[in-house]
This record gives C-alpha cells, sequence and structure tokens, in this order.
C-alpha cells in the first residue's frame, strides 16, 4: 500500500515585505495555513479560516524556492494547530533558507527544530482570547525566539507590563535569553503618540512596532 505524500492546506503563498517583528523590512516568502482555533476580536487574517488548497510538503517547498529570497514565514491561521507544518519547517532548514514560524502561543512549540525563529503572541484580554494562553511555551523560547503582545488600548497595555515584568521576559531580553518584545497596536484602534508615551514612561525593553505591510499596501488584504 502506497503511502500518501504528506500535505497541508494552503490559503496562500506569496513574496512580499516582511512587515512586523526584528526581520520588518526584509524580503521574505509567506506560506500562510488555512485553519486557527483561536477567534481573536482583531483578527486581520479571517479569510484563512476555510477553504485553501491542498498541497504536498513538496511543492510547498518547491513554490518557496520559486522567489528570490532565503527568508521564510510559515503563519496562519495557526501554523503549530497542523502537525505538518513541523516537518515542512525542517525541509526548509535543510535547503537553507532562514525559517520563521509565527503562531498564537495557544499550541506546543516544542517540537519545533531549534534552528527556527519563533514569533510567538501572548493573547492579551482584548484579543478575547487570554485563556488560550500555553504559557509552558516561555519554558521553551531562546535567543532566536521573540514574543509579541497585540495591544488594543491601556487595559491591553498594563496586562502585557504586567506579564514582562512578572515572568521575567525584560531580564531574558536584557541578557539576551530571548531576542526581543514585540509591542504591536491594533491596525487603527490605538493611538499611537499615546501607546509611545506609556513605553517610554516605563522603562520597558519592547520594540514598538506597526505593520509596515499595512502602511505599505493598506489594511485590506492585497493579494502581498
Amino acid at each position: 500500500m502506497t503511502t500518501p505524500d504528506p500535505f497541508l492546506r494552503i490559503t496562500e503563498i506569496f513574496h512580499s515585505i516582511q512587515g512586523e517583528s526584528t526581520w520588518a523590512g526584509l524580503p521574505c516568502t509567506f506560506v500562510r495555513l488555512t485553519g486557527c482555533p483561536l477567534r481573536c476580536v482583531w483578527c486581520d487574517t479571517a479569510y484563512a479560516f476555510q477553504g485553501g488548497d491542498r498541497m504536498t510538503l513538496q511543492e510547498i517547498v518547491e513554490r518557496v524556492e520559486s522567489f528570490p529570497t532565503r527568508l521564510v514565514e510559515i503563519t496562519g491561521g495557526e501554523p503549530l494547530a497542523h502537525r505538518n507544518s513541523i516537518p515542512l519547517a525542517e525541509m526548509l532548514l535543510e535547503r537553507g533558507f532562514t525559517v520563521l514560524v509565527e503562531t498564537s502561543g495557544s499550541e506546543d512549540i516544542s517540537p519545533l527544530d531549534p534552528r527556527v525563529h519563533v514569533i510567538m503572541d501572548l493573547k492579551c484580554p482584548g484579543s478575547g482570547e487570554e485563556a488560550r494562553n500555553r504559557w509552558e511555551n516561555l519554558e521553551h523560547l531562546d535567543a532566536r525566539d521573540e514574543v509579541k503582545f497585540v495591544v488594543a488600548g491601556r487595559e491591553d497595555y498594563l496586562w502585557a507590563r504586567e506579564v514582562i515584568r512578572s515572568r521575567g521576559l525584560d531580564r531574558r531580553v536584557q541578557e539576551g535569553s530571548l531576542r526581543a518584545l514585540l509591542i504591536s497596536p491594533v491596525w487603527s484602534g490605538v493611538d499611537l503618540e499615546e501607546l509611545s508615551g506609556w513605553i517610554l514612561e516605563d522603562g520597558l525593553p519592547v520594540r514598538f512596532q506597526v505593520q509596515l505591510h499595512k502602511l505599505i499596501w493598506g489594511a485590506e488584504r492585497t493579494g502581498v
């Protein structure tokens, strides 16, 4: 009996400018998987909840290799809700790609190859999904990895500040055992000057980021 080739359901694969994280501004190929168990209030990729096309892992890798960059991000949806995202990351690493995995933090990150750069959300209360945070994931993050807080207002910011301090994330950044902490405002939902002021007042060792791709192409889905 022939074993079927491993596959994933893919919403889109595209070449664009990385809009977030410490990798922002770099050309990057995005592999967006279909499906997510979370329903964040402010989600801007709800179109990836359903549908998509079934592609074998080899087909996905070949498509990624057709673009002129060695940086690739596996995203979603929620990529780690799909078991074959793990071997996909390994295949890309073996072909010499720098691999980013953007995850909601609700799924176990420990099976990922340690060469992967994890960009992991911690869901603030304003997302409606705070209860889905898998706190034990913090133990598996290392100097390659980043933690992101998407904030919808002052309450979310204060929650993020408390988590950063109480769980020693600020110390980990300062000692180099965590690559970065990211504060990302909900698009058009937070006064950027106010948020900047809060960060400066508190002296948090965080990177304030906006979604660069939305500044370039607009807030609506444009295929890039």
